[in-house]
């Protein structure tokens, strides 16, 4: 395994892990929020809750202009943890398996 490739698996799998957390949070406080746990007149619960959209709304957003929400139901972010978590897996394989590649 080469320099680089060690740089970009140390790096890119934490960031990875990082990113499907905060689309994790963004789902749950979503939930709450809309079944009246979390009040959004609290600043700084709009804050958190703007912050978290922001970091997730660029690759939900694209995902929800192909695929709409079904019968209320988002299915992005389930669509964008699959594909991290592959592209998570792909990169571990790399690193696992570099003949493989």
């Amino acid at each position: 395994m080469s320099f680089a490739q060690s740089i970009i698996y140390y790096f890119l799998v934490p960031v990875i892990s990082a990113y499907i957390f905060i689309i994790f949070v963004y789902v749950i406080m979503g939930w709450l929020i809309s079944f009246g746990v979390i009040n959004m007149r609290n600043q700084n619960v709009r804050q958190i809750y703007l912050v978290l959209e922001r970091a997730a709304s660029f690759t939900l957003d694209p995902i929800r202009k192909i695929i709409p929400p079904l019968g209320g139901l988002d299915f992005s972010p389930l669509i964008v943890f699959f594909g991290l978590q592959w592209f998570s897996g792909f990169v571990l394989m790399q690193k696992l398996f570099p003949v493989l590649g």
